[in-house]
């Protein structure tokens, strides 16, 4: 590890050091970019945003990697303040003002944790050899390899076990993330798959959602809960609710009921945990491995750290559990974080309390299917449902204007045309090179 530190010497402004350039940290960054009193250290171990919510179509191959993948350095073209710097955080020494990465020592005045979360598989050793995480544009491209490549497979099984096996698909977790991944791959199903391996019979191909509560999307209304559920089982989606998985070995899913399922692929999407670096104290550490942060995203016991985003636990009147995890709570800290720098660099004694502002959630099941839920002011609490091609509509809207870039904006609306016209995705592609087989895999 090299032995330079950075800032460099030199008082260009207060030293803020933001590890992650996801929705939060690259929100504060842009936020505070190019203002005065100011010197910002944007760190990541990748060298692009990823748009999570789209990681499932590069999954199933409706999107390239590159359509949904930003670089970082490019947003900050015309910055004169904030630097990025490609590193992996080791630790953080918070009583020296010190993180220390792969690439060297960082110092700070103010450090923001926006390190956001990766899957979480509970411990269990089985499920993190063998089942396919999708947190990030990698994971999403091994598993679009994996799930094509369980095809071709499919083409030479010398057992009908073994084909059934290729076939089933298991997705588990019923949330957003579950719910989206199902119904792409029944679309595939439904219109690529048969054209493309018309020697298979695809009407022995199962897709599994399971999900440990009584229902899918359990953060969203109950209409829409409702809702998914049906187009799911009208994609003939196998949905199976208050089921919880207990092991898989690469071939059979056992669960906690003791049934099992076949399978030669299973896609983990039930739970999250956040990335807490090393050096942070465990007991301010609370379920789910979210930061305990006050009222402004300050960490408590220091007056320097703060985290945001998904990371970040904060306990208010409206959330006494904490916010959801969930790219508009990451954005709107990252906003408020900013505001609240800038009265401090200001030496104003005026900070403000966040509070979270809902502006809705939203989850697409398949081609001209989709819920959405949109709060309204009276009465208190209730909630606009919009359901069916209006929603997929108002879906598609939403994630196009959250995409960084005019490029990949284009790139994405003109992919969704044309596999909307043609009923197809062009990006089907295996390459060898990047393809990591399981352990179990011959």
């Amino acid at each position: 590890m090299s032995n330079i530190t950075f800032p460099p010497s030199g008082d260009r402004g207060l030293k803020i050091i933001i590890i992650g350039g996801g929705f939060g940290g690259l929100k504060l960054a842009r936020s505070l970019n190019n203002k005065a009193g100011f010197e910002i250290y944007l760190l990541d171990k990748y060298n692009y945003h990823q748009f999570q919510p789209l990681f499932y179509q590069v999954a199933t191959a409706g999107l390239d990697a590159s359509n949904i993948s930003f670089p970082l350095r490019k947003v900050f073209h015309k910055s004169n303040n904030v630097h990025f710097r490609m590193a992996e955080v080791k630790e953080i020494i918070s009583i020296e003002n010190k993180v220390i990465t792969d690439i060297g020592d960082f110092v700070y005045d103010v450090l923001v944790l926006a390190t956001g979360a990766d899957t979480n598989f509970f411990g269990n050793q089985q499920l993190i050899d063998n089942a396919f995480p999708m947190k990030s544009t990698v994971e999403a491209v091994q598993l679009r390899h994996r799930l094509i490549h369980n095809f071709e497979d499919a083409l030479s099984a010398k057992t009908e076990e073994e084909l059934l096996r290729l076939l089933t698909i298991v997705v588990v977790g019923g949330g957003p993330t579950g719910v989206e991944m199902s119904g792409a791959i029944a679309d595939m199903r439904r219109f690529v798959l048969p054209k493309d391996y018309p020697e298979l019979d695809f009407s022995k191909m199962k897709i599994y959602l399971l999900e440990g509560s009584p229902k899918t999307l359990g953060a969203m209304s109950e209409r829409s809960s409702n809702d998914s559920h049906k187009y799911l089982e009208k994609l003939n989606v196998i949905v199976q609710t208050n089921t919880i998985v207990k092991d898989y070995d690469g071939q059979t899913v056992t669960l906690q009921s003791g049934n099992t399922i076949e399978s030669s692929l299973v896609i983990w999407a039930a739970g999250i945990k956040g990335n807490v670096p090393a050096g942070i104290n465990k007991e301010l550490i609370v379920r789910g491995n979210r930061i305990k942060v006050d009222r402004m995203n300050k960490v408590l016991d220091f007056e320097n750290i703060f985290a945001i985003g998904d990371v970040a636990y904060m306990e208010t009147e409206k959330y006494p559990h904490g916010h959801p995890q969930v790219a508009s709570v990451a954005i709107q800290q990252g906003k408020f974080l900013a505001y609240n720098l800038r009265r401090m660099e200001m030496k104003s004694h005026h900070v403000e309390e966040f509070e979270y502002y809902d502006k809705g959630t939203m989850a697409t099941v398949g081609r001209n299917l989709a819920v959405v839920d949109i709060p309204i002011p009276i009465p208190i609490g209730a909630k606009l449902h919009v359901k069916g091609f209006l929603a997929w509509m108002m879906w598609m809207g939403l994630h196009l204007v959250l995409l960084l870039g005019v490029k990949n904006r284009f790139a994405v609306f003109s992919n969704w045309i044309y596999n909307y016209i043609t009923y197809d995705q062009n990006l089907r592609l295996i390459f060898k090179e990047f393809y990591r087989p399981k352990k179990n895999e011959v």
